[in-house]
C-alpha cells in the first residue's frame, strides 16, 4: 500500500529551541530499541550530540550553526532504522556540508530528492533556533540541491 505525498513528505515547523525532547510513548520505544543495532547508534548519537551543544559557540564570521539532529530528528531516525538494522564492514559518518543535504533532511551525505524519492525516508522536519534567510529549513519540500549532487556521474540509479 503506497502512501499519498501528503503523508510521507515531512516539512518544517515551528523553531526548536534547544536540544529536542524525547516524548514518553518515544522514550519506551526507543527504551526497547536500544538492543539492536540501530536504537544503540541512535543512543550514541543523542550522546555525541549533546557534548557538541555544550561545546562554546562560534564567534564572528560564523552567524548561524545548524543542529539537524535536533530539528530533523524524525527523518533521521526513519533513516538509521530503515538502513542500520545489520553490522556493516564500513560505515561513513559526516554530513554533507552544504544547506541542501544533511541541514535539510537529517540524512547524512543525503540529497533532499534522493533522499525522499530513493530512499523513502520520511519525518518531520521543524525549524531551527536560528535559520540563515538565505538558507531555509524546508525539511523534505526542499526542491534545491548542491551543485556538486546535480552532475549526472554522481546520479543514483532508480529504486529496485
Amino acid at each position: 500500500m503506497e502512501e499519498s505525498a501528503a503523508e510521507t513528505v515531512g516539512t518544517a515547523t515551528e523553531p526548536v529551541t534547544g536540544t529536542v525532547p524525547v516524548a514518553e510513548e518515544e522514550e519506551e520505544e526507543d527504551d526497547n530499541d536500544d538492543d539492536d543495532l540501530a536504537g544503540r547508534f541512535l543512543q550514541l548519537e543523542r550522546e555525541q550530540s549533546a557534548l557538541l551543544q555544550a561545546l562554546p559557540p562560534f564567534g564572528e564570521p560564523v552567524s548561524h550553526v545548524y543542529h539537524p539532529l535536533d530539528y530533523a530528528w524524525e527523518p533521521h531516525c526513519d533513516f538509521v532504522r530503515r538502513y542500520c538494522r545489520t553490522p556493516k564492514r564500513v560505515l561513513f559518518l559526516g554530513m554533507n556540508p552544504g544547506p541542501f543535504g544533511m541541514a535539510q533532511t537529517g540524512v547524512p551525505f543525503g540529497e533532499v530528492w534522493h533522499v525522499r524519492e530513493w530512499l523513502r525516508v520520511v519525518g518531520g522536519v521543524k525549524k531551527p533556533p536560528s535559520e540563515h534567510p538565505k538558507r531555509p529549513v524546508l525539511g523534505l519540500t526542499c526542491r534545491r540541491a548542491e551543485r556538486s549532487e546535480l552532475a549526472p556521474h554522481r546520479a543514483a540509479p532508480g529504486p529496485a
